[in-house]
């Protein structure tokens, strides 16, 4: 407080808009400052900020130019930004003068009438500042918060469980799905490595990986499992080593119990390396080369021969001593592919390998060449015999008891049985919608499983086909949406994929495909239709049982960052990246929508959005950290005065600044650390996706920094998006690269407390963020 002003006057750490009612010029000058906010300095938002806490009180106003003009005739409020910071240096100038007439200045007055009667000492703290990037943002504490500095913050009673992992990596991995003799299908996405047991339909999951699993084996007695991991960086950017695991598939016990273990790592030189796991050393290692390397294996009958494939080569090594020796398959008269795809041993000790030209390639070792290389040839591996396969690559062979041999084609996507000596017996082709073979396991002789490129796990036979019992999207996913009273969700992404999926059975219900991808979605609240975003700026709305388009509009020519339906279902928000807020009226039952208005006021693009539930107003974020506040049922009018929104409950939360959620954003933070955050409809709890490939569960409301939280590993990318169903009983959490969405089951939270009596009462003090146990 400046003792030269009336007691009142300022506001500790207020910098609302001004009210509504204030002139024309000063409301206009009040937009200028919103928009020119990123481009002043810290100095001037500071001086623009006490501005507005003058401006606060417009009873006031009237008697502030009356005194200047009594001072000063010349002094007006001026309408442009130099203007009004002069005119509040002014004010400054005019607090530091003691003037001893009272007819002269009013402000003294009320000084001397203070001296005579001080002011209480404790006044309520009405605001608090964060800052992103440097810029500051003011929250208001609402009204039922009397002290915000005697808050505590908890991690929440709740947690979280992983229920169910969606999808399975075949786009850019091979040989990466098995069959387990407890009957369960074993392959990997993200960083979690699923054991899926194909006739109960129930999963288990190995969790000690701590980036994207790249690579798998399983060990001749079908039990022992290892796994590799991305390298990935350190907090510093700095590459940190790749990562082995060995571990039981029955008990999902990390071991370290099988002898030696063959890795090849994904640097330049795609270093070789032998490790005895029993002593965790490394045995040997050396460079294997600099082309792209598909698959390394030890021969079965022989452990010291490891053969290794790849871009344009295929290599015999033999490890003696501690010490590797290379050796060159030679094509000799046979055109050389530009990728050897894969390879197995027979049963008579012979390598086969598949290639990008579609052939079996049948290798041998040949003796040494004496006549031709002189005194001192060796012996050579060479091609015995080349089988066309397949119309384009040979992406996996698999061998079955008895000799036989299975192969799986890219271009073709057919499935072909061969005899011991590589005659075709029967084949299959699989169906377009699942892409090109990347892998193949046998069941029991006759069943197979099927990995595909584009994310699937196929599950059949030559005679009857094969249907998906793993499915997935291809490409990184943005739009996350849970049904108002159903347990369905739908997903969408970059790979113009549109995907509802059903969390009790846990399985696609439906999938479309669409002409452009789409990045948002939201259901109707009586729950028939459901509208999508998408990256042109159009947006369509879908009869859920028919799938068919019921409604669709464009909104500008950029993309769609946000679709969010009024608690009744009369209006729908699009927020987009052209800066605006389109509003909807919507009638007959969520299929006729009709343009009501827009919200133009925002200086970046729509980030998040939410409606209170009266359904009259709207809190939105923006990509320059902007809170804004929309008086929608009078025109969309923007609200200037955001003071007078503290005390506005909210039906949904999911704007990632506002008062409530604070705490959840890390010291140092760039804007860009949470992707998305969602409020429980209980509004106890609030979950967070962030950049760093966690899921947060905070206690809602959560206004104080650094409040403590559980988080969750699983994704290998960053988060985009969180949402609850309908009876909070699961969280589904999205990655973006990794293709991958996460189930989980919300366990615990006794009472029910209320989240304004939290606020009001405040809890005891945490300190930790528990990491809770993984399975």
């Amino acid at each position: 407080m400046y003792s030269g002003f009336p007691s009142g006057l300022f506001v500790d750490d207020v910098s609302a808009d001004s009210s509504a009612e204030f002139p024309d010029r000063a409301s206009m000058m009040e937009v200028r400052l919103q928009a020119q906010e990123d481009e002043i300095t810290l100095l001037k938002s500071s001086l623009a900020d006490a501005l507005r806490r003058i401006r606060l009180h417009d009873q006031l106003l009237p008697l502030l130019k009356q005194q200047l003009i009594a001072v000063s005739p010349q002094v007006v409020i001026a309408p442009t930004l130099l203007d009004s910071l002069a005119l509040y240096c002014y004010f400054l100038v005019r607090q530091k003068i003691k003037d001893p007439d009272p007819k002269h200045s009013h402000f003294t007055l009320q000084s001397h009438k203070r001296t005579q009667h001080p002011r209480k000492t404790w006044k309520r703290k009405t605001s608090i500042k964060m800052f992103i990037r440097g810029r500051p943002i003011t929250m208001y504490i609402p009204s039922n918060i009397q002290n915000y500095e005697d808050l505590k913050m908890e991690p929440p009673s709740e947690r979280l469980e992983l229920d169910w992992v969606y999808g399975y990596r075949g786009r850019d991995c091979r040989a990466n799905l098995y069959f387990l003799p407890t009957g369960e299908a074993v392959y990997f996405i993200a960083c979690v490595i699923v054991l899926y047991h194909i006739n109960n339909r129930t999963q288990r999951h190995y969790r000690k990986h701590t980036d994207c699993v790249r690579c798998l084996t399983l060990h001749p007695d079908k039990v022992r499992v290892a796994s590799g991991q991305t390298a990935g960086v350190d907090k510093d950017g700095k590459p940190l080593q790749p990562c082995v695991h060995i571990w039981d598939s029955t008990s999902l016990v990390t071991l370290q119990q099988i002898a030696f273990l063959c890795v090849i790592d994904d640097s330049n030189e795609h270093m070789l390396s032998v490790w005895d796991c029993n002593k965790g050393t490394k045995h040997a290692e050396i460079k294997s080369t600099n082309e792209a390397v598909f698959a390394v294996e030890f021969n079965p009958s022989d452990s010291t021969n490891i053969i290794t494939c790849g871009k344009s080569h295929v290599y015999f090594w033999t490890l003696s001593a501690g010490q590797f020796t290379k050796k060159q398959g030679i094509f000799g008269k046979y055109k050389k592919p530009k990728f050897i795809q894969c390879f197995v041993f027979s049963l008579t000790g012979d390598v086969l390998t598949g290639d990008s030209e579609g052939n079996i390639l049948t290798w041998g070792k040949s003796a040494a060449d004496i006549k031709t290389l002189g005194k001192g040839a060796k012996e050579t591996f060479q091609i015995m015999r080349q089988t066309r396969a397949h119309e384009g690559s040979v992406f996996t062979l698999c061998t079955l008891q008895g000799g036989a041999l299975l192969s799986g084609g890219g271009k073709d996507r057919k499935i072909i049985r061969w005899s011991a000596d590589l005659a075709p017996e029967r084949e299959c082709e699989i169906p377009e919608k699942f892409g090109a073979v990347r892998t193949i396991a046998d069941v029991d002789g006759e069943e197979l499983l099927v990995g595909t490129t584009r994310n699937a796990v196929l599950r059949g036979t030559f005679s009857d086909g094969f249907v998906a019992i793993v499915q997935g999207h291809v490409d990184e996913m943005w739009g996350l949406a849970t049904h108002p009273s159903q347990n369905i969700f739908l997903t969408c992404g970059h790979d113009r994929q549109v995907c509802l999926w059903n969390t009790e059975e846990h399985k696609l219900d439906w999938c479309i495909s669409l002409e452009e991808y789409g990045l948002c979605a939201d259901f109707c609240p009586n729950g028939s239709v459901v509208s999508v975003g998408l990256s042109t700026g159009r947006w369509m709305v879908l009869d859920l049982l028919t799938r068919e388009v019921v409604s669709e509009s464009t909104d500008g020519n950029e993309q769609l960052s946000v679709m969010r339906y009024s608690p009744d279902g009369s209006f729908l928000a699009v927020g987009s990246h052209d800066n605006f807020i389109y509003i909807y009226n919507v009638t007959e039952s969520g299929r006729r929508y009709t343009r009501f208005g827009k919200c133009n006021g925002h200086s970046s693009f729509i980030t998040h959005l939410d409606w209170s539930k009266d359904g009259k107003y709207i809190m939105s974020n923006s990509g320059d950290y902007e809170i804004l506040y929309w008086d929608i049922a009078a025109g969309c009018k923007l609200l200037r005065n955001r003071f007078e929104s503290k005390d506005r409950e909210w039906a949904s939360y999911t704007c990632v600044l506002g008062f409530h959620v604070m705490g959840v954003w890390l010291e140092g933070s760039d804007g860009t650390d949470i992707n998305a955050l969602c409020r429980s409809h209980s509004e106890r709890v609030v979950a967070v996706a962030d950049d760093f490939c966690k899921v947060h569960l905070f206690q809602y409301p959560c206004p104080k920094p650094k409040a403590p939280s559980h988080k969750y590993e699983g994704h290998g990318s960053h988060v985009t998006n969180v949402c609850f169903t309908h009876s909070d009983s699961h969280l589904l959490s999205m990655g973006g690269k990794d293709m991958c969405i996460l189930q989980w089951k919300v366990i615990g939270g006794g009472g029910m407390v209320d989240s304004r009596e939290r606020l009001a009462s405040g809890s005891s003090t945490s300190t930790s963020s528990p990491e809770p146990a993984t399975s």
